[in-house]
């Protein structure tokens, strides 16, 4: 997402050279089995360009560095969508309708939810889903703490992928979900349409709730993303640390560097993790060469208009109702029927 090392406009990339073949792995270091982060990770460094999911920035490190980040000055996309869930949070409520069972994708720290269960009435059952099961747990049974009337059931999945949600208790209003925090903007568009069509059978007879960041000034957009506190470099290269700590690679921290830049063209900012010099890292037995400003993508956030969003949305079976912006138009929350 955002840091300080240096400028984040795409001419500050060092063009890189044509990077080493990757050296064979000797048979014994090869046998050992790879978690699916490890497999990506294996691939990712394998493949030219260089990439690999964000989804694997949030383990336990990365998911308490994401919160620091949104607490952020210069990161308005939390604190917007708050503000547009708290002012409008009776108008949601009410296409919503009672005893609703909320789903949220990409759950995280499951703060944004106390806005909507707060306002619903007589919620029946919470079902987030995150792929980071240690942070989604404990963020579980602090709202339960809170909410002791709700049926809070967490589950460690990759929303992303098709899921077998437990059958709708007895009395159940509608199944909405909920993607809060514009997280449909790190898909690429056919992925994107993929998720939401996903989601539309899943929510079949209910909804979904999404949170979409809009279209805006570059100037503005690489604040957020390269913030003067230099987080968002922390949350980029722990990737690089969970990798050495899981995998036993061997990445020199100190030896990457992260950078971020808008692409007006595709409207989407990009986030890469750049070699400072040649060099070369280990993982599980193969050898990986980066040439000097060599880079790893990490993430994309595709910025939509109100428009794109709701065609997108028409696309993937929904029925797009209303829509909830800021005076400011810097983002959107979308009432999607199912």
């Amino acid at each position: 997402m955002r840091n300080p090392i240096p400028s984040s406009s795409l001419s500050s990339f060092v063009p890189a050279k044509a990077s080493q073949k990757p050296r064979a792995a000797s048979p014994a270091a090869a046998a050992t089995p790879l978690s699916e982060f490890g497999r990506e990770m294996q691939a990712g460094l394998a493949r030219s360009p260089r990439s690999i999911s964000p989804k694997f920035f949030y383990d336990a490190a990365g998911s308490q560095l994401f919160d620091r980040i949104c607490e952020l000055p210069e990161y308005y996309p939390t604190r917007t969508e708050l503000r547009i869930l708290g002012e409008c949070a009776g108008e949601i409520a009410g296409q919503i309708g009672p005893n609703a069972e909320i789903v949220e994708f990409g759950a995280g720290s499951l703060t944004k939810v106390r806005l909507l269960l707060d306002a619903l009435e007589t919620p029946k059952r919470y079902l987030p889903i995150d792929i980071s099961g240690e942070h989604l747990e404990a963020a579980a049974e602090r709202l339960k703490a809170d909410y002791p009337e709700l049926v809070v059931q967490p589950i460690a999945a990759d929303y992303t992928m098709p899921l077998v949600l437990p059958a709708p208790m007895a009395g159940a209003g509608r199944r909405v979900g909920f993607f809060p925090g514009s997280t449909i903007g790190n898909f690429e568009p056919d992925e994107a349409l993929a998720f939401l069509q996903l989601a539309a059978r899943m929510l079949r007879g209910g909804g979904l709730l999404i949170g979409v960041d809009l279209v805006k000034d570059p100037g503005r957009l690489h604040a957020a993303y390269n913030d003067a506190q230099g987080v968002t470099g922390e949350f980029n290269l722990n990737l690089l640390r969970r990798a050495n700590a899981e995998l036993d690679a061997d990445f020199d921290l100190d030896g990457f560097s992260h950078a971020a830049f808008y692409n007006a063209p595709r409207q989407r900012i990009e986030m890469h993790l750049v070699s400072r010099r040649a060099q070369s890292v280990s993982l599980n037995g193969e050898v990986f060469g980066f040439a000097e400003g060599e880079t790893i993508h990490t993430e994309y956030s595709h910025k939509f208009t109100v428009e794109g969003l709701r065609a997108l949305a028409v696309r993937a079976g929904f029925r797009p109702g209303a829509v909830w912006v800021d005076p400011e138009r810097l983002f959107s929350v979308h009432w999607l029927a199912a």
